[in-house]
């Protein structure tokens, strides 16, 4: 499902696991392989517009032209620490992609990001950079993380992750139109903490079993 500035995917596979994901009985092991499986399956649609070249391979029959991706990088930068997660299943689609990271924690009293952490590949600015978080709640963070990458000189960047609150959508809309936004579901709001409702918990906390 398209709405302005975000792809809400509907597969009945992706679904499945987010309702799994959800549920607070769901093992820290199983909350890591579900957040793997959905990164992965979000990966075909995310990638549906990467450039192809021709070329020509032997069969065990005959030569055939065929498409192959063109010679285009690739960047990973997840959010530390939950974005973290997301990387092995996008890995196992893109094993050639490049992995950065960026460092921002969300201040509990002025519910601003703060950054603490970034590496990225040498030639960022020449990739297609797919920023990796789980949750999309009020969007500061989201958009700090674009704006840093930008100031790197990156223009084809890609805000993915799993379930996102439309606060944070329209945060994002706001500060970064340019930047496409895929999320496997769109919640109901953030409550006073700014947390997602219904939502999936922390993230990071579910993730690592820090809580």
């Amino acid at each position: 499902m398209q709405i302005a500035h975000a792809f809400i995917f509907e597969h009945p596979l992706i679904q499945h696991k987010i309702s799994l994901l959800r549920d607070q009985y769901t093992t820290t092991k199983e909350f890591r392989e579900l957040v793997e499986e959905v990164s992965m399956l979000m990966v075909y649609e995310i990638t549906k517009d990467l450039p192809l070249i021709e070329t020509e391979v032997k069969t065990p029959i005959a030569s055939a032209r065929v498409k192959m991706l063109a010679d285009c990088p690739i960047v990973l930068v997840p959010v530390l620490r939950a974005g973290l997660g997301m990387v092995p299943g996008i890995q196992k689609i893109l094993p050639n992609a490049r992995v950065g990271h960026i460092g921002l924690y969300r201040d509990h009293d002025t519910l601003q990001p703060v950054e603490y952490y970034c590496k990225l590949p040498d030639n960022i600015s020449r990739s297609i950079t797919f920023i990796l978080d789980p949750m999309l709640a009020t969007g500061a963070s989201a958009a700090a993380a674009v704006q840093l990458l930008k100031d790197r000189g990156c223009k084809d960047l890609r805000f993915i992750c799993i379930i996102a609150a439309r606060e944070g959508v329209d945060f994002m809309a706001k500060e970064h139109p340019d930047v496409p936004i895929y999320c496997a579901a769109l919640d109901q709001k953030l409550n006073s903490s700014a947390y997602i409702v219904p939502g999936l918990g922390d993230a990071g906390d579910r993730l690592f079993g820090t809580k």
